[in-house]
């Protein structure tokens, strides 16, 4: 799903506004995907406290939305940017890919809730195409 022209300008304007708010949209979309689709929880078995707000849903959420900032800075070139960040999840960590559209879809979620204001029909278009090419991006790896 390419993005077109719009979608690009959509999601830099929305990430110049809620991009402050990054480490809490990450936690909490982690966090409501953990708890709306546990079987995500095998790929973090080893933490201690995989509760909504705990402090490693906080620091890996913090650490995706990251990823997703950096995706924004790179929005013409998603496939290079996600390139490593691929290889990883499909070699080593061995993440099933569809996981990546249930994380896109709660970080929609989240943003919605918490800038409803700005959460448009046309501004969750353009996120969703975004998130969707974040997520064909990082399952790169598996084909």
């Amino acid at each position: 799903m390419s993005l077109t022209a719009k979608d690009v300008s959509t999601v830099k304007g929305l990430w110049s506004k809620i991009s402050s708010k990054t480490d809490e949209i990450g936690a909490e979309a982690l966090g409501r995907m953990l708890t709306v689709y546990p079987q995500t929880k095998t790929y973090f078995s080893h933490w201690a406290d995989l509760s909504p707000g705990s402090a490693p849903v906080k620091k890996h959420g913090k650490v995706i939305m990251g990823a997703v900032s950096d995706a924004v800075a790179h929005i013409d070139d998603l496939p290079s940017a996600f390139s490593q960040l691929s290889e990883l999840h499909a070699s080593k960590l061995r993440v099933d890919p569809a996981n990546f559209k249930i994380l896109a879809h709660n970080i929609i979620v989240v943003v919605g809730m918490l800038f409803p204001a700005d959460f448009t029909p046309e501004v969750h278009v353009s996120l969703d195409k975004f998130l969707q090419n974040v997520a064909w991006c990082l399952a790169e790896r598996y084909r």
